[in-house]
């Protein structure tokens, strides 16, 4: 028999835990383990932006045919504005292209491929703790993956052992950096702090790859864009994957893109059909019908004004989340240990808890977090954050 060696391997832990959820018939559990974005009902809604995009399709579009291997060119062109945006250099010189991707962790294995098969021997870093799909994108892709501090035991940022590290990498590899809302810490980098990542960048003359999923989610669409610009402004080359899973709520739609920033236009040309090639390979085309509600999103601006109220609707939500999670806690006496919640940004925080701890949560009431400690903070129900806090003393 043919399949008789094959062994199976354990499911992914995090997608795991909507099984084990579901399963619970406690009617007061809580889902802070999968990272999606939860309304006040504890749904996952379809944007009102998105509806009406939908919409237009349905009415307008006449074909589904293929799009080809770098995607819809509307969309390439008005996410390369919404990353960079619209007044960027970068543009107007044409030394920045994007290729559509399943959304950003195809846009992060299109960009794993690349280095492999085009930058042969580079290395690429990742932080500590990163998304654990970085580490395995880039290790199946056959690149040694090597890290910086960036949160410890203390569960602070570590800046000082961040940029000793970054200043002992080889000349050349790529330094994986996350532009805000970093996954699964929470923690971000300040202004100062970029600068001089920036600074270690160009004196090493290393990649810089910015993976760009949460645009919005921190401090604004506008804001959160800071570092990513910072770095294409300085550097003659960068990688930069974006996502429209959380902020256009695309989940399923898988709908991202890899943008590459070149010396040159003509550079930029040579890099594209080295990005076509693979991608043929991969996906061949990739789907269409997220990348087009984003383009009508995007390219309308009375849908791209009710698009952007709805993130910052959505941002301000789960900030809310964060100082209402840190005042429940402190009459139990927690609120300094956990005061980190309410300065972290994005949907994810480190929340400090340990295995076990995360363990007891689970079994005894129902609070169903990452094992690390990683806690969805989207998925908080607002009405009921007394009780959370509860589960969270009773284990601490």
């Amino acid at each position: 028999m043919h399949f008789n060696d094959i062994q199976r391997v354990p499911g992914d832990p995090i997608l795991g835990l909507i099984d084990a959820y579901a399963a619970d018939p406690n009617p007061n559990k809580f889902d802070l383990g999968v990272g999606v974005y939860k309304d006040a009902l504890g749904l996952t809604p379809i944007l009102r932006s998105v509806k009406l995009a939908e919409q237009r399709l349905l009415d307008t579009q006449t074909t589904k045919t293929y799009i080809g291997g770098h995607g819809e060119p509307r969309f390439g062109a008005l996410i390369s504005e919404l990353v960079l945006g619209k007044d960027s250099p970068l543009l107007e010189s044409k030394r920045v292209g994007a290729t559509q991707t399943p959304g950003g962790t195809g846009a992060l294995r299109l960009c794993a491929d690349f280095i492999a098969d085009c930058l042969p021997g580079r290395g690429i870093w990742l932080s500590d703790p990163t998304w654990p799909i970085h580490e395995t994108i880039f290790a199946k892709a056959g690149l040694m993956v090597s890290h910086y501090p960036y949160v410890g035991s203390d569960n602070r940022l570590n800046v000082e052992g961040m940029l000793a590290t970054l200043n002992q990498v080889p000349r050349g590899d790529v330094v994986l950096l996350h532009a805000c809302c970093h996954n699964p810490t929470g923690f971000d980098l300040s202004h100062d702090d970029w600068r001089q990542v920036l600074d270690i960048v160009r004196s090493r003359d290393l990649l810089p790859l910015i993976d760009f999923a949460y645009q919005g989610f921190g401090d604004s669409l506008e804001q959160d864009a800071w570092a990513v610009r910072l770095f294409a402004e300085a550097l003659p080359e960068l990688l930069i994957t974006s996502s429209c899973s959380k902020n256009f709520g695309l989940y399923r739609e898988r709908t991202g893109a890899l943008l590459v920033c070149a010396s040159t236009a003509d550079k930029l040309l040579d890099v594209r059909s080295q990005l076509s090639s693979i991608a043929r390979n991969l996906w061949s085309n990739p789907p269409d019908h997220g990348a087009a509600i984003v383009a009508e999103i995007l390219g309308d601006p009375e849908l791209k004004s009710l698009w952007a109220d709805e993130v910052e609707e959505m941002r301000g939500r789960i900030a809310q989340l964060r100082a209402g999670l840190v005042e429940a806690l402190t009459p139990l006496g927690l609120g300094e240990r956990f005061a980190h919640i309410g300065v972290q940004r994005g949907m994810f925080s480190y929340t400090g808890l340990n295995d076990d701890q995360v363990a007891r949560l689970r079994h005894e009431h129902s609070v169903y977090l990452v094992s690390a400690g990683r806690a969805n903070i989207a998925g908080i129900d607002a009405s009921r954050l007394d009780l959370l806090a509860q589960a969270i003393a009773a284990v601490c």
